[in-house]
């Protein structure tokens, strides 16, 4: 078994209006209640869309420092992820799948090592 993560960055989500978005809640619930019963769901949740109600630890130049806002300015940023803990890369595409079937935009599937 492995480790994966199933995640979006916030601008893959689109324009869409109040309704639509309210059409994909039941849809990502159920999948989600489908891989807690399938024993695969580990974590998952969305982010805070706003990049500059984050912060950042930093010890690069060697002292620790704490900053508001995202460490960099750029143009992505990650909207939310689910872990699952799957058999194999065809598991994870699986799963990826049905994600993002429910949610209505791109997913990217990677293993956690």
């Amino acid at each position: 078994m492995a480790w994966y993560i199933i995640y979006f960055n916030q601008q893959w989500v689109g324009d869409h209006t109040a309704e639509w978005f309210g059409t994909r809640g039941p849809l990502a619930r159920a999948v989600l209640a489908e891989m807690v019963d399938a024993g695969v769901y580990v974590f998952g949740g969305g982010l805070d869309e706003e990049p500059e109600n984050a912060f950042y630890a930093d010890a690069t130049s060697g002292e620790l420092i704490f900053g508001q806002g995202p460490y960099v300015n750029t143009a992505q940023f990650l909207g939310g992820l689910t872990i699952v803990n799957v058999d194999d890369d065809e598991a994870a595409k699986y799963w990826g799948g049905k994600v993002a079937e429910a949610c209505g935009w791109p997913q990217e599937i990677r293993r956690i090592k």
